[in-house]
C-alpha cells in the first residue's frame, strides 16, 4: 500500500499545484500532469502486483476517524481490485502522455490538468474502497471530475449545446449516484456492517434484490446501458480533446469493477435479474453500433461505439449472473472471463480511437467524417491511430477485440447446457443480437478506416501539425498493443484468472487455456482458437500472397492503374458527386430503419437552371433534386423528452416555496417527525 500512497499522494499534488499555479505558463501545466502520468505508472504497477499477491489494508482513521461499528475507514488492495487498477491506470499511462502533449500547444482551460488528476484520484480510490463512505464519497468525486471535465469553459465549444451536455453528464452522474447509496442503506441494516465484503452476508429475499438491483442500475449509468446511456454522447463530445479518452478508455472501467464486485459481495442474483441484464445489454449493444454506424460526427461515433462495447461486456456478465443463479461455475467463469477480456480491449481500442481523434478534431477545427477524409496524410501519427483503433474495434484478427468477441459469441453458445428454457432461450436471442452487432460494427469502422483515415483527400484541406514525441510516444504504445495483446493472450488469460479467484477458482478460468497456444471457452473440446498462431500466420500469408502476386503478374501488377482509396469507380469525380462517409452509411440506415426510426426527405432544390447555382458544369433547364436522411434517439426521444414537461412544472412549484414563512417550515417540519416516528413506533 506504500506505493498507492505515493500514487495518490502524487495525484493529490499535483490537483494542489494546478489550482494554486492556474496554468501561468505551459511548464506548470505540465506538472500537474506528469505527476497524472507518474502516478497513473504507480498504480498500475500496485495492480499487477496485487493481482497475484497478498490482500493488503490501508487505515483512513487519521483522516475520517473511526465508524460507530468501532472499524476504521480505510482502503483494500485484493485481486480483484488489483485486476481493475492494472486495467485503469496502464490504459491511463499512454492517455495522459497524449493529453500532455496535445495541451503544450493547444490552448486549454487553466483546471484542465487538476480536473484530470481529480479524475484519476476517485477512479483509484473507487477500485480501492473498503468501505460504504469511501466508496460513495469517491464515486460522487468522479461525477465531479466529469462535471467539470464537461462544463462549457473546457474549450471551445457551442456555449448552450456543451452546456446542455454538462447537464445531462452531471443528472445521470447524480442518478447513479442515488442508486448506489440507497443500495447500500438497503445492505447495511441486513449485514450489520459497513465493509464491502460484510455487506452480503445476511441480505436474503426482497431486500437481496432490491440492494442488486439497485447497484446495478447505479454502475449501469456509468457504462452507459439502454435506456441510461444518453448522457455519453453529449458529455464526450463536451469534454476536450484526447480527456475523453481518459473519461470512455479508463474511468468507465470502474462501473464495471462495481458490476464484478456486486457479484462477488451478494453472490447469486435472482434470476430474474440476470436474465435482464443479459438482454438489456444484448439490446444496447446493438442500439450502440446502429447509432454508431449512421453518425456524420467522429466523436458522437466512437462515443456510440462505447455503448455497443458496454453491452457487449454486459451480455457475457449477465452469463455469469446466469451461471450463478443455477450453480454452474463453468458458465459463470466463461462468462466473466468474456466480459474481462473485452472491457480490457475495449479499454485499448477506445482509448487510442478517443485519443487520436480528439487531436484530429483540436488540429482541424472539425469532426465532420465528410471533412476529415484522408486525415492520415495531414496527421500521420493520429490518423494512424484513428486507423488502428477502427480496425480493433472492428474486431478484426490479430487484433485483442477479436479474441474477446469470440469468446462472448463461444459463451453465449453454451444455452443447450442449461436445460432451462428460461434461460436458454434468452442467451440465444442475446447470441442473435451480438451476432448482428458484430456484423455492422464491421460496417462501420470499415467507413471510419476507408474514408476518414486513408481515403481521397478533399481539394480544400487544412495544414496542421500532429503531437508531440511524448504524445507520438503514448500512441504508438496503444496502436502496438491492440495486436500484441491478441498474440499474448493466454498469458492474459491467467492474469485475469488469479485476479477473477475472488469470485470464481482461478483453475476453473485457467481452464480457457488448452495448450500454450490454444483456447477454449473454459468447456473444453467445444471449440478453440490459437489468437498467438494467428498473429503470426496472418502476417507470413500477406506477404507470400504478395509475393505470389507480383511474381506471377511479372511486374504488371506495379504499372496497375491506381486511384485514391474509396474513390468513385469513374476517374476523375469530384465534390459532391464523390461517394463520402455519408452515402456509404445510407444502405445501413435503410437496413436498421426499424430500430434507427430513419426519416428520408427528398425535395426539389432548383428547377431553373437545371443544375445548382453557379455550377458552371450545369445542364439544360431541369429540376435539381436534393436528398437528406436523418436518425432518431429512441430512448431519449420517446422516454426522456416528453418527460420534460412535468419536470419543468414540478421545479416551477418547488420554487414557490422559497417565498413561504419560516415558522410554516418548521410545522411541516414537526408534522413530518410525528409521522416518522409513529410509523417507527408502529
Amino acid at each position: 500500500m506504500t506505493a498507492v500512497a505515493a500514487a495518490l499522494g502524487l495525484l493529490a499534488a499535483g490537483f494542489l499545484t494546478d489550482l494554486v499555479a492556474r496554468g501561468r505558463s505551459r511548464l506548470w501545466r505540465m506538472l500537474p500532469l506528469g505527476a497524472a502520468g507518474t502516478a497513473a505508472v504507480v498504480l498500475a504497477g500496485a495492480g499487477l502486483a496485487a493481482v497475484r499477491g497478498e490482500t493488503t489494508y490501508a487505515s483512513l482513521g487519521w483522516l475520517f476517524g473511526r465508524l460507530s461499528t468501532g472499524s476504521e475507514l480505510g482502503l483494500v488492495l485484493d485481486r480483484l481490485a488489483g485486476l481493475f487498477l492494472l486495467i485503469v491506470f496502464a490504459v491511463a499511462v499512454p492517455a495522459v502522455a497524449i493529453v500532455a502533449s496535445w495541451s503544450w500547444t493547444k490552448p486549454v482551460m487553466r483546471t484542465m490538468p487538476a480536473a484530470v488528476c481529480l479524475l484519476l484520484s476517485a477512479c483509484a480510490v473507487i477500485v480501492l474502497a473498503r468501505d460504504v463512505f469511501v466508496l460513495v464519497f469517491s464515486w460522487e468525486i468522479l461525477t465531479v471530475s466529469f462535471y467539470w471535465l464537461t462544463s462549457p469553459g473546457q474549450h471551445r465549444t457551442d456555449g448552450r449545446a456543451s452546456l446542455t451536455a454538462t447537464l445531462a453528464t452531471v443528472t445521470f452522474g447524480k442518478v447513479s449516484g442515488a442508486a448506489l447509496l440507497l443500495g447500500m442503506l438497503v445492505l447495511v441494516p441486513a449485514g450489520g456492517s459497513l465493509t464491502w465484503t460484510g455487506l452480503g452476508t445476511s441480505a436474503e429475499g426482497a431486500v437481496k434484490a432490491s440492494a442488486y438491483t439497485l447497484l446495478v442500475v447505479a454502475f449501469a449509468v456509468k457504462v452507459g446501458l439502454v435506456p441510461l446511456q444518453v448522457w455519453m454522447p453529449r458529455g464526450y463530445q463536451a469534454a476536450p480533446g484526447p480527456v475523453r479518452a481518459l473519461m470512455a478508455g479508463a474511468a468507465v472501467n470502474v462501473g464495471f469493477y462495481g458490476l464484478w464486485r456486486t457479484l462477488q459481495v451478494l453472490g447469486a442474483p435472482p434470476p430474474w435479474l440476470a436474465v435482464t441484464v443479459l438482454l438489456v445489454g444484448g439490446v444496447t449493444a446493438l442500439l450502440g453500433i446502429a447509432h454508431a454506424s449512421v453518425h456524420t460526427q467522429l466523436t458522437a461515433m466512437v462515443a456510440y461505439s462505447s455503448v455497443e462495447n458496454a453491452g457487449l461486456i454486459t451480455t457475457a456478465y449477465g452469463v455469469a449472473l446466469i451461471g450463478s443463479a443455477v450453480g454452474m461455475p463453468q458458465l459463470m467463469a466463461a462468462g466473466l472471463l468474456a466480459a474481462t477480456l473485452q472491457v480490457v480491449a475495449h479499454a485499448l481500442g477506445k482509448t487510442l480511437l478517443f485519443a487520436s481523434a480528439g487531436v484530429i478534431e483540436s488540429r482541424l477545427d472539425t469532426d465532420d467524417l465528410d471533412q476529415l477524409r484522408g486525415v492520415a496524410r495531414r496527421l500521420p501519427w493520429s490518423g494512424t491511430g484513428l486507423a488502428v483503433g477502427a480496425l480493433t474495434m472492428a474486431a478484426l484478427p490479430p487484433t485483442a477485440l477479436f479474441v474477446s468477441e469470440w469468446f462472448i459469441l463461444e459463451t453465449l453458445m453454451q444455452q443447450f447446457r442449461l436445460g432451462q428454457l428460461r434461460y436458454a432461450l434468452p442467451m440465444a436471442a442475446a447470441g442473435a443480437l451480438v451476432a448482428l452487432t458484430a456484423g455492422f460494427a464491421g460496417v462501420a469502422f470499415a467507413r471510419l478506416a476507408a474514408f476518414t483515415a486513408l481515403g481521397h483527400t478533399p481539394p480544400t484541406t487544412r495544414t496542421a501539425s500532429d503531437v508531440g514525441w511524448v504524445g507520438r510516444l503514448g500512441l504508438l504504445v496503444l496502436i502496438a498493443a491492440c495486436p500484441l495483446l491478441a498474440a499474448f493472450t493466454p498469458a492474459e488469460i491467467h492474469l485475469i484468472a488469479d485476479g477473477l479467484s475472488g469470485i470464481i477458482p482461478s483453475e476453473v478460468t485457467n481452464a480457457a487455456v488448452d495448450s500454450p497456444w490454444v483456447l477454449g471457452p473454459v468447456y473444453r473440446g467445444f471449440s478453440v482458437l490459437s489468437p498467438t498462431w494467428l498473429s503470426i500466420e496472418l502476417p507470413i500469408m500477406c506477404l507470400l500472397v504478395l509475393g505470389a502476386a507480383m511474381l506471377l503478374s511479372r511486374g504488371r501488377l506495379r504499372r496497375v492503374r491506381r486511384v485514391p482509396v474509396w474513390r468513385s469507380a469513374t476517374g476523375g469525380v469530384d465534390g459532391a458527386d464523390e461517394y463520402t462517409p455519408f452515402g456509404y452509411a445510407n444502405p445501413t440506415r435503410k437496413v436498421l430503419a426499424n430500430i434507427l426510426m430513419t426519416r428520408t426527405e427528398l425535395r426539389e432544390v432548383e428547377r431553373a437552371s437545371g443544375g445548382r447555382v453557379g455550377d458552371e458544369a450545369a445542364g439544360p433547364a431541369g429540376t435539381h433534386l436534393g436528398y437528406t436522411s436523418d436518425v432518431v434517439e429512441v430512448t431519449e426521444t420517446y422516454l426522456y423528452r416528453p418527460l420534460l414537461r412535468p419536470m419543468r412544472w414540478a421545479v416551477r412549484a418547488a420554487l414557490r416555496l422559497q417565498s413561504g414563512r419560516l415558522d410554516a417550515y418548521l410545522f411541516y417540519m414537526l408534522i413530518a417527525l410525528v409521522a416518522v416516528i409513529a410509523v417507527a413506533v408502529a
